[in-house]
């Protein structure tokens, strides 16, 4: 991780006697963003390449330097502690000792994870360049998503039955009617019905009432969400088969055609996002059945899409992309739960669960958190290639990839790629570029014979340490090969 230099995940402090400050800053940040390690006992010198800025020079007082860091992320300095004892370790090798602090990511209804008492000052993430202080619409986002009830209850005031669109209205209760006949919200007035599916509501301690956030985002006019939520966007691109001259082949965005709500957006990008895909003929009931398990993981991705963005952000745009070989789906807002969770199945945790009930209602989405692996099986069972949900913390935007392509042909495609790296390998114009130090050493080491770290150090009158970390650059680009793991690590030159 040191030799390949700092990224998202990845933090190096020099720590020559004690534990630097900015280490809690990098706690926050790990804990806000996506987790991961901070390593102490690294000296950078800005001025040299990016392979040879890290420099391995270790820790004396580990110890000590140990104990106070857990002293201090126990004392106050930061709001919650969520490490545990096996996330704080070292790493020893020929007499080198590093302190590795791993910070796992901090489950949503623990963020924000911030310094001193202040979140809006004390707040921080990580992106490739580093810790940033977290913006202040990005602190209420992760406060937001503290709230077991999720966003989309949240009472707009003197927003009223005026603000919704009746069409719009009009056509979801006859998909509920059709769907649930004999369901006694079928005989209410249109208010009612709303309060019953909580897109109308009223806070009994304040006594305000009106639209809920769900309400007008789902069946509201145009306007009237524009008004209140002018910083998000809705776009659906076909960019199937476009050319340098056209750049899509169809859109829906807002142009002043249509009341630019979610349930008219879902009905009118549905049937263009599933037209073209295969309808094998079958027969249920006499009745010819023209969906398929792929129609359904299709519209599943959408209402996903739907009921997972963060509609209060202060930008962000609900896009999705069909293309020739697949679907784009990306909404604004991070995932509340780990990817890994989100595969797994089994744990619901969308923003806006009155968005997520209107729509299973009427026969779309799943609130078992079975959704997802649903949609993880019918690609499997179709052989194509695994969906790719993609989180980007920086841009506050989480992308779901879903390729029609075959596993083979992207099995096929990689060992292509293979080949032409090994052909590349071969061609002196490709080779790569050595440093002098790295040069120097491969000078020194003669053809089959093993050599130890400190013999070639010595050798060319460079530290231990930073002789060590040249040696497994020039591992990992296969100019030497090494021996063994630890204390009996020899090196050897490839020929």
């Amino acid at each position: 991780m040191i030799y390949k230099g700092e990224k998202i995940d990845v933090e190096c402090k020099k720590a020559e006697n004690q534990v630097p400050k900015s280490v809690y800053e990098s706690y926050s940040a790990f804990a806000n963003t996506k987790g991961g390690y901070i390593i102490l006992g690294i000296a950078e010198d800005k001025k040299k390449s990016q392979e040879e800025r890290f420099i391995v020079q270790g820790i004396e007082n580990t110890v000590k330097q140990i104990e106070d860091f857990w002293n201090t992320i126990n004392s106050g300095k930061v709001n919650t502690n969520i490490l545990k004892d096996e996330d704080v370790f070292l790493v020893e090798e020929d007499n080198v000792s590093l302190i590795v602090i791993h910070v796992p990511r901090a489950d949503y209804k623990l963020r924000p994870i911030y310094i001193g008492e202040n979140p809006y000052k004390g707040t921080y993430k990580r992106n490739h360049e580093g810790d940033y202080h977290a913006t202040e619409y990005e602190i209420r986002g992760m406060i937001r998503d503290q709230n077991p009830d999720g966003n989309d209850s949240l009472v707009l005031e003197h927003y009223t039955m005026a603000d919704i669109d009746q069409e719009t209205l009009r056509h979801y209760r006859k998909m509920f009617q059709t769907r649930n006949p004999e369901h006694v919200w079928n005989f209410y007035e249109d208010k009612e019905f709303l309060e019953s599916l909580g897109g109308y509501r009223k806070n009994r301690r304040t006594g305000i009432e009106g639209l809920t956030l769900a309400g007008l985002m789902m069946f509201g006019k145009g306007l009237a969400i524009r008004d209140e939520f002018d910083n998000i966007f809705m776009d659906y691109r076909d960019e199937s088969e476009v050319t340098s001259e056209i750049r899509w082949n169809d859109r829906v965005t807002y142009d002043g055609t249509w009341e630019n709500n979610l349930f008219n957006f879902f009905t009118k990008v549905t049937p263009k996002l599933t037209s073209d895909l295969k309808k094998p003929f079958r027969l249920e009931n006499q009745q010819r059945i023209d969906d398929t398990p792929v129609h359904k993981a299709v519209r599943e991705a959408f209402v996903n899409l739907i009921i997972h963005s963060d509609y209060q952000l202060d930008a962000g745009t609900l896009k999705i992309i069909k293309n020739t070989d697949g679907f784009e789906f990306a909404n604004p807002g991070i995932l509340k739960l780990p990817i890994e969770e989100i595969f797994r199945g089994g744990n619901s945790k969308p923003r806006n669960p009155r968005m997520q009930t209107m729509f299973r209602m009427v026969g779309f989405g799943d609130n078992a958190g079975s959704g997802f692996p649903a949609i993880l099986d019918t690609w499997k069972k179709a052989g194509w290639i695994m969906p790719e949900l993609i989180e980007d913390a920086v841009l506050n935007q989480v992308t779901l990839i879903l390729k029609t392509v075959a596993e083979e042909r992207k099995s096929a495609e990689k060992s292509a790629e293979k080949s032409a790296e090994k052909s590349a390998e071969k061609s002196d114009d490709d080779l790569p570029v050595l440093s002098e130090r790295q040069r120097q050493i491969l000078s020194f080491m003669k053809d089959g014979a093993e050599y130890r770290a400190e013999e070639i150090a010595e050798n060319i009158n460079l530290k231990g340490a930073r002789t060590r970390q040249l040696l497994n650059q020039l591992v990992e680009i296969g100019k030497i090969r090494c021996t063994a793991a630890t204390k009996n690590r020899r090196y050897i030159k490839i020929t």
